[in-house]
């Protein structure tokens, strides 16, 4: 569907008769990575218990989704604000399942260490890698992805495959932006490495959130009753209209200093951007709110 006229709609509950489900991002939407919205998350609940719908959070999260959901709980979002939460570690543990026996390199902090449980992949040194598992910066906090770059290189050298577990190339911490893995896999393929991704934008992790809902409904849903939310251009918003689905784009996200006032974004900034980057939304607001 392409944009509406006005782009800009008071909140989800304009939009909530047309659509039987949402898949909602998280991190930039439900949370900054510090505190939860409140306003986000009652609106997902009012979603489902008012227009009967369901939601399935779908995350570029490099964990398995029992994590992300102790994590939310730690925010103060309710359970009764989301049906189930698909993650990219969820898809990428299929990969890495396919791999089995791979001496696997993991580049990023310990606290992703739960992705490879039970996946038979081994962990090893970077001089004996037959693989590499990316699911961010050792050190978001202070490094950058040119803290990598000779590592890299010389991986990439080695014709390594590097696996990324979090296509995001940055997130809201708070008030600060951290590198997440995909900026390092974007390096990686500057330096002639190859990669795969199976998050957002691409198509594994929405066919898997798509099988979830409609397993959670009981049978096949029309995917012009179902919507996208999320924040991230190249990610959220790229990803669902590649699969042709309907996009609630959250302007005071990542990108919110491209289009004025946070709370009040200049709706022809907001266009013009969509324009630019080849992409759609049925409708925007600066933050998910019922």
């Amino acid at each position: 569907m392409t944009a509406s006229a006005p782009l800009l709609v008071p909140g989800l509950r304009s939009l909530a008769p047309a659509y039987h489900g949402i898949l909602c991002d998280v991190w930039g939407v439900l949370h900054n990575g510090v505190s939860a919205f409140e306003q986000a998350h009652q609106a997902l609940a009012s979603f489902r218990q008012e227009a009967g719908g369901t939601v399935v959070l779908i995350t570029n999260a490099p964990r398995p989704n029992a994590p992300i959901r102790e994590q939310l709980a730690g925010f103060g979002v309710p359970l009764e604000a989301y049906d189930d939460i698909v993650t990219s570690g969820d898809v990428t543990r299929d990969l890495l399942h396919a791999n089995a026996g791979a001496k696997l390199l993991h580049i990023g902090p310990e606290r992703d260490l739960p992705l490879y449980d039970e996946t038979g992949v081994v962990l090893a040194s970077e001089e004996d890698a037959e693989l590499i598992s990316c699911t961010g910066l050792f050190d978001d906090e202070n490094e950058t992805p040119d803290d990598y770059r000779d590592r890299l290189s010389v991986l990439a050298k080695r014709g390594l495959t590097m696996i990324c577990a979090n296509p995001d190339i940055v997130v809201e911490r708070g008030d600060r932006l951290i590198w997440c893995a995909g900026a390092l896999a974007r390096l990686y393929e500057d330096l002639g490495g190859t990669v795969s991704i199976l998050g957002k934008p691409h198509a594994p992790i929405y066919k898997a959130a798509v099988e979830r809902l409609e397993a959670i409904r009981g049978g096949p849903v029309d995917p012009q009753k179902i919507l996208a939310v999320g924040d991230g251009l190249p990610t959220d918003i790229r990803g669902a209209v590649s699969q042709d689905l309907d996009v609630l784009f959250i302007t005071g996200g990542i990108h919110a200093a491209d289009f004025g006032a946070t709370d009040d974004p200049d709706e022809h900034l907001v266009l013009r951007r969509l324009a630019e980057e080849g992409l759609r939304a049925r409708a925007a607001v600066p933050r998910l709110i019922w």
